[in-house]
């Protein structure tokens, strides 16, 4: 997993670095083998609302995207890492259904 993280308009720097790194490591361990780049942007909208943007590439699936809104840095860059990680979660949960070709339980019975 590679991670490229893009800092605009903040003053923390190397404190949200390191910050980002170690929960999108948490949320994405699991998928480590199926997780390309990882780009984070945070930037700053007026004086009281921050951005996060993260897009994660999937093997060999493609791109997934989350990306919150909110007034605090590290808790918007908290819920966005979690969503990427649930996003990712969901979609290999689709892909292994398609694969396999799970079948409801209703149909079964």
């Amino acid at each position: 997993m590679q991670i490229s993280v893009h800092i605009r308009e903040a003053d923390l720097g190397e404190s949200l670095r390191s910050y980002v790194d170690r929960r999108l490591r948490f949320a994405l361990a699991r998928f480590r083998d199926r997780v390309g780049l990882v780009t984070v942007r945070t930037s700053a909208e007026g004086r009281s609302k921050v951005r996060c943007r993260i897009i994660a590439e999937m093997l060999p699936l493609g791109r997934i995207i989350a990306e919150e809104t909110g007034p605090d840095l590290f808790s918007v860059v908290d819920r966005a890492t979690t969503m990427i990680g649930r996003r990712f979660g969901r979609q290999l949960e689709r892909e292994r259904d398609l694969k396999f070709g799970r079948e409801s339980v209703r149909l079964a019975a």
